[in-house]
C-alpha cells in the first residue's frame, strides 16, 4: 500500500477537513498581524509623544540657561564697576587720611607759636573737627562719591557742562550697605543723560545762532 506524502504532512480525513485548517491557520495569522501591527503604531505614537515632551523641556531649559547665561555677564559687568568704583573710594580715603595727617602735623607745628589764648582756641577748633556725626558723615559720604563719579566721567571724555535752565543737579540718597552701590550706577546713567542732553541743547541753540548770522548777511 502506496502511503502518499500529504497524508503524511497533514494527517486529515478528507479534503474539507484540510481546507478549514487552512482557513483557521489564515484567520490566526491575520488576526495576530492585525495586532502585531496595533501594538507597533501604538508604540510609535507614545516614542513620538516622549520625544515631543523632551524637546520642549530641552527648549525651556536652552532658554532659561540663556537667561541665566545673559544675568551672570550682567552680575560680572555691575561687579567689575563696583570693585573700580570701590578701589577708588580706597585710595581716595588713604589720600584723604593722608592729608588729614600732613594737616595735623603743620597744625602741631604751627600752634607753639601762638598766643596762649590763641592756642586754646585752636585746641578747641581742633577737638570740634574730629567729632562728626551720622547725618555730617552721610554728606561727606555723598560729597566724595559724587566728585569720584564725576571723575570717572571726565575720564570718559563726557563733557560736564552746566545743567539747562529747569534742571537741578541730581542728588544721592542716604548711603546704606543695600543702597550705595546701585545709587551709584543710577548716579553715572543720569550724569550721562544730562551731559547729552545738554550737549544736544548746546548744538541746537549754535545752529539757530549759525542760521540767524546767515539771514542778517
Amino acid at each position: 500500500m502506496l502511503i502518499s506524502p500529504h497524508s503524511l504532512i497533514f494527517p486529515f480525513a478528507s479534503s474539507i477537513q484540510f481546507s478549514q485548517f487552512l482557513l483557521l491557520c489564515f484567520s490566526f495569522w491575520q488576526a495576530s498581524s492585525q495586532q502585531l501591527k496595533f501594538t507597533t503604531s501604538d508604540s510609535c505614537d507614545r516614542i513620538k509623544d516622549e520625544f515631543q515632551f523632551l524637546q520642549a523641556q530641552y527648549h525651556s531649559l536652552k532658554l532659561e540657561c540663556d537667561k541665566l547665561a545673559s544675568e551672570k555677564s550682567e552680575m560680572q559687568r555691575h561687579y567689575i564697576m563696583y570693585y573700580e568704583m570701590s578701589y577708588g573710594l580706597n585710595i581716595e580715603m588713604h589720600k584723604q587720611a593722608e592729608i588729614v595727617k600732613r594737616l595735623n602735623g603743620i597744625c602741631a607745628q604751627v600752634l607753639p607759636y601762638l598766643s596762649q589764648e590763641h592756642q586754646q582756641q585752636v585746641l578747641a577748633a581742633i577737638e570740634r573737627a574730629k567729632q562728626v556725626t551720622p547725618p555730617e558723615m552721610n554728606s561727606i559720604i555723598r560729597q566724595q562719591l559724587q566728585a569720584h563719579q564725576l571723575s570717572q566721567l571726565q575720564g570718559l571724555a563726557l563733557p560736564m557742562t552746566p545743567l539747562p535752565l529747569g534742571l537741578s543737579q541730581p542728588t544721592l540718597p542716604a548711603v546704606t550697605s543695600s543702597s550705595g552701590l546701585f545709587s551709584l550706577s543710577s548716579l553715572l546713567a543720569s550724569q550721562a543723560q544730562l551731559a547729552k542732553e545738554d550737549k544736544a541743547s548746546r548744538d541746537g541753540v549754535d545752529s539757530h545762532r549759525e542760521e540767524d548770522g546767515d539771514k542778517s548777511d
